[in-house]
């Protein structure tokens, strides 16, 4: 033990003996003689706590998450019971020392914040105990990888946020010349199920957008939706993913093909509960400044939020959305409790030596989505980000091997009213008066949703436990029924329209894709009118001969042939747009018509065919602008350009062959 672990075992003494000195004088059921019987309970509690905690965690582990919140309720409390009968001059009774236990974490959480300027250094030594019991793994000369997904970070966000210091560890890491950021182009559906499908797996193939309606099936797909992911992935895995090679997959859509996945959305309904998952998080949970880190973060979140979208309103600022409650909650699970749960997680794994860990943080794309790309609440989650990342290097100092650390996102994110909130009324409406048909339209947002059900999904099927997470789950599903019915029941309207940030897609309940042609024999309005309206900036679809279109308001550009007629729909949208467009276009599943909203040439901004003022799916803004970040020596093999979510998982690729995970002889095992 060194001089800095010694240190920080007196100041944890310290703290606990201030915070039960100052528990002693609100309770009056807890009293003490003098100063030190609560210095002797704080230390026996201490040693108490390092024999018993880990038999209380194990035990958790294995019978389910309530376990695992029972033991962070009452399990400290009994080590604290234990201290006070053990040590003479201090009296209790169980129920003082139960809400003793609470306070006094309070009170410590409160020192610790105050202490340390608000720093993630209790979260830090909490990881750290458990990390001092590192597994031995055979092949220590290998490096590790860690891959942290930073989800929705534009590129030039980062790298504004690395300028203005709102990311110091990150901008450290840059000026030091140990890093460098290059930004990728994200292809179009710029969304995390296209993205990730091609960054695990290795192709973009399959996935039109975030939800559409599949040919094959008869009915919409939902990439969040457990039982959909389970099949996209089926339909993509070749076995030879991203993470093949002893890697776990964490809070993600899909397993990249690892070996193990906690929290993975396409693993859900195959295998639900993972006594691994609670067992890390139980090590974190089961310390009572873990706990209360945990508890008063996800209740300042929810407060936070509505503090600062009551702000937005009296400020009125433009463009907005509505933030609720549903959406303060979701905020608190995956800006709190998630990250720190993902934390404990990738912990976990570098104590094992896990080769290749892939983790992903959605911080800053789910307030994004609500409150804009630039607000206030949206650059601070960076600094979330920013601090989670350092926390992970600081961990993996103590692992069997040595951890490279690299930082990307899935695509961006582009801002504005959504096309409702400007025009009136919503694409489906649009849609519908033009063909003069009722149509199906979902356009409702439940990314968020996906999030919370990775977790409850995870917390097991068996006993009360599981009871509780069916309840939990069944309340996730009923609320994400607006993204789309599970299956189709034969009376369903024939047109369907589906809403992808700006990304609209048109499906007609057939076997065959429909042609520009066949669209326009059958709705001769319906595709001038949409070209008419002001908030449209182009479409998209196949003529007879299946070449693929680009079609605007005053031209048209052939996506094979690059041929214009006309002024180029795409013109604003960069020199990428066509041939991304053309890639989506020509994928089997995509639909009969694609529909992007239009782009302001002053704002920058897109309109939303969902509730979001941030968004991402189409053409437009900085939604296809993904960021980099990765050692330096990784990056020097990397081209300078990098479109598409395949392409990157190439370069991801590489830097695993470098640190010599993946070789020659098993790449095409």
């Amino acid at each position: 033990m060194g001089l800095t672990d010694i240190l920080r075992l007196l100041a944890a003494w310290v703290s606990a003996t201030v915070a039960l000195v100052v528990t002693g004088a609100i309770l009056p059921g807890l009293s003490a003689t003098g100063w030190w019987p609560y210095m002797a309970v704080a230390a026996v509690a201490g040693v108490v706590g390092l024999v018993l905690r880990p038999a209380l965690v194990e035990v958790s582990a294995r019978l389910g998450w309530l376990a695992v919140i029972l033991v962070a309720l009452g399990g400290q409390a009994l080590i604290m019971y234990l201290a006070i009968l053990y040590v003479p001059g201090i009296e209790s009774t169980p129920l003082t020392a139960l809400v003793a236990t609470w306070v006094s974490a309070g009170v410590g959480t409160l020192i610790s914040w105050a202490t340390t300027a608000g720093t993630d250094d209790g979260l830090v030594t909490s990881l750290t105990r458990r990390a001092r019991r590192p597994h031995s793994v055979p092949d220590p000369e290998i490096d590790g990888m860690v891959f942290v997904q930073m989800d929705g970070v534009p590129f030039p966000v980062i790298r504004w946020a690395v300028q203005s210091g709102a990311v110091p560890n990150i901008r450290a890491w840059l000026t030091s010349g140990d890093y460098v950021l290059q930004p990728w182009t994200v292809q179009i559906p710029c969304t995390t199920p296209a993205s990730q499908l091609g960054i695990l797996h290795g192709t973009i193939a399959g996935i039109p957008a975030f939800r559409w309606y599949d040919r094959e099936l008869g009915r919409v797909l939902v990439a969040n939706r457990p039982a959909d992911a389970h099949v996209i992935e089926e339909r993509a895995s070749t076995g030879n993913g991203l993470l093949r090679d002893d890697g776990v997959s964490i809070s993600n859509l899909f397993t990249g093909d690892a070996p193990r996945s906690l929290m993975t959305m396409s693993r859900i309904e195959v295998h639900r509960g993972s006594t691994q998952t609670r067992r890390a998080f139980a090590w974190f949970l089961a310390s009572p400044s873990g706990f209360m880190r945990s508890f008063t973060r996800t209740v300042a979140e929810i407060v936070k939020e509505r503090w600062q979208a009551r702000r937005q309103v009296k400020r009125r600022l433009d463009p907005r959305v509505h933030r609720g409650w549903t959406f303060a909650v979701l905020r608190a699970v995956t800006n709190a409790l998630l990250r720190d749960l993902n934390t404990a997680l990738v912990a976990e794994e570098m104590r094992r030596g896990t080769r290749s860990i892939y983790v992903d943080y959605v911080d800053y794309d789910e307030i994004a989505h609500h409150a804009g790309m630039f607000r206030p609440e949206s650059l601070a989650a960076l600094d979330g980000l920013d601090r989670a990342v350092a926390v992970i290097a600081r961990l993996a100092e103590g692992a069997p091997r040595r951890y490279r650390i690299v930082m990307l996102s899935d695509h961006g994110q582009s801002q504005g009213a959504t096309f409702a909130d400007r025009y009136g009324r919503t694409l489906g409406d649009l849609v519908s008066a033009l063909i003069e048909e009722d149509v199906e339209s979902v356009d409702v947002s439940v990314e968020g949703l996906g999030r919370a059900d990775s977790i409850v999904g995870d917390l097991g099927t068996e006993g009360l436990t599981g009871k509780l997470a069916a309840r939990a789950d069944e309340s996730l599903s009923r609320a994400a029924k607006a993204s789309g019915p599970e299956q189709d029941d034969g009376t369903a309207d024939p047109v369907v329209v589906l809403g992808s940030g700006n990304l609209g897609l048109l499906y007609v309940r057939e076997p065959r894709r429909l042609t520009l042609a066949d669209l326009d024999r059958r709705w001769p309005r319906l595709v001038p009118g949409l070209l008419d309206h002001p908030g449209i900036g182009f479409v998209a679809g196949v003529d007879d001969s299946g070449t693929p279109w680009a079609i605007g308001a005053a031209g048209r550009r052939n996506l094979t042939s690059e041929q214009v007629t006309g002024t180029d729909p795409l013109e604003q949208f960069g020199p990428h747009a066509a041939h991304t467009l053309r890639r989506a276009v020509l994928l089997v599943e995509a639909p009969d018509l694609y529909v992007n909203s239009a782009l302001d040439p002053v704002t920058n901004d897109v309109n939303a065919f969902e509730g979001l003022v941030g968004s991402h799916g189409g053409l437009g803004g900085w939604q296809d602008q993904g960021m980099l970040l990765a050692p330096a020596d990784l990056m020097s093999a990397v081209p300078s350009r990098i479109e598409g979510a395949d392409d990157l998982h190439n370069v991801l690729v590489g830097m695993l062959e470098r640190c010599g995970q993946r070789t020659a002889a098993n790449q095409d095992r």
